[in-house]
């Protein structure tokens, strides 16, 4: 079974020392970055860089790890920033409002929705693999990302992250929408959240997720594609007569409502 270790908001990884602010509704991580250290993001994550961090994107893992990367739901590029001309500060965030978790995992594998992924050290090694329905974990993806090794990792979540251990044996039902993260020996079971596909439907509770124990799940609070689904009629107000006006109302209700659920 794969171990990890939720850190502080301020500490220190193998090649970086990190803060994490604005917890849990607006998270930023500060990196402080020693001359010649390296961090690898998802691409659009940096906010801002000191003149001495120089960024590289490449198409890591050749044209086929590419593709795996962008139909899993992350840019085909993979960002590093290096420290090249002395000591350097990079800020990284989410695209979308949440938490901001730093993990230390233990030479093990987990799998995690491809959304979740923020930051890494060059240490641990990530890859895109197929999930099937199991893809659909916090994204519209079928694929999911597998990251083994030793090192500190940064994750985010849409609302606040919960942690949910399981015992041998013990079984527990997630909605796909609120999974994070998960211990790749765990059993996962993908299925309708009632035995009639019509309930299913109706309750809003489409697919679930039944894990197996033993391991550890990371669940997000919130479900970011119930929030856009709810966001619909607002959005939509602008499209109607008088639209700048409603449209503006529109995302002003939506940035209360973010707020407000976040905070």
């Amino acid at each position: 079974m794969s171990e990890f270790t939720i850190l502080p908001d301020v500490g220190r990884a193998g090649t970086f020392d990190y803060r994490v602010d604005y917890r849990p509704a607006f998270s930023m991580a500060t990196l402080d970055l020693a001359p010649g250290q390296t961090v690898a993001t998802q691409a659009g994550a940096m906010v801002s860089m000191s003149p001495s961090v120089e960024l590289s994107s490449q198409l890591e893992g050749g044209v086929l790890g590419a593709v795996k990367r962008s139909v899993a739901g992350r840019s085909a590029f993979v960002s590093r920033f290096t420290a090249t001309a002395g000591a350097g500060e990079l800020t990284l965030a989410p695209s979308a409002p949440g938490d901001l978790v730093p993990l230390h995992l233990e030479n093990g594998t987990y799998n995690i929705a491809a959304a979740s992924y923020l930051a890494s050290e060059p240490s641990l090694e990530i890859d895109t693999k197929w999930g099937g329905l199991s893809g659909f974990f916090g994204s519209d993806s079928l694929f999911i990302m597998r990251v083994s090794g030793q090192g500190v990792l940064l994750l985010t979540a849409f609302g606040s992250l919960h942690e949910k251990v399981l015992q041998p044996g013990e079984r527990y039902i997630i909605d796909t929408g609120h999974v994070v993260a998960w211990d790749s020996s765990m059993d996962v079971r993908i299925q309708k959240a009632t035995k009639s596909l019509f309930r299913s439907f109706t309750s809003g509770e489409m697919l679930v997720a039944e894990f197996t124990g033993p391991g550890t799940v990371l669940m997000q609070t919130r479900n970011l594609q119930a929030f856009v689904g709810a966001m619909g009629p607002f959005m939509n107000a602008g499209a109607g007569a008088g639209g700048g006006a409603a449209g503006v109302v529109g995302a002003g209700v939506a940035g209360g409502l973010i707020g407000g659920l976040l905070s």
